[in-house]
């Protein structure tokens, strides 16, 4: 579910930006430079989401131990997991939206209004 949210937030910067692309690719940047500009924004997206989503969870475990009086176990392993899944949700489902802004004609990204 993270993944079609991160993709479509990213699809409506693509849009937004039109112009901005449209620009950079006109005075000579390469697609792989505009592709990689949209797929590092995805990552550190889906990354601090995974950050968050990581504190939270250990913040609810460490409150949910100490109310049924269990001891807590931290597992690095699995926190360096979950952060590595999310990461990777970032780089599949941003890798489309890049794709598209890196394919865009100069010329009609120009006229986009």
């Amino acid at each position: 579910v993270g993944g079609i949210g991160i993709m479509n937030i990213m699809l409506v910067s693509v849009t937004e930006r039109t112009r901005e692309i449209g620009i950079r690719l006109a005075i000579g940047a390469l697609e792989r430079e505009v592709l990689l500009q949209f797929l590092v924004e995805a990552i550190v997206l889906s990354s601090l989401g995974g950050i968050v989503g990581i504190i939270l969870a250990l913040a609810g475990s460490v409150a949910l131990a100490n109310l049924i009086q269990v001891p807590f176990v931290f597992n690095m392993s699995i926190v360096v997991i979950s952060f590595l899944f999310s990461a990777a949700v970032g780089v599949i489902f941003g890798y489309f939206p890049a794709r598209k802004a890196a394919q865009l004609d100069p010329i009609e990204a120009l006229r986009h209004e």
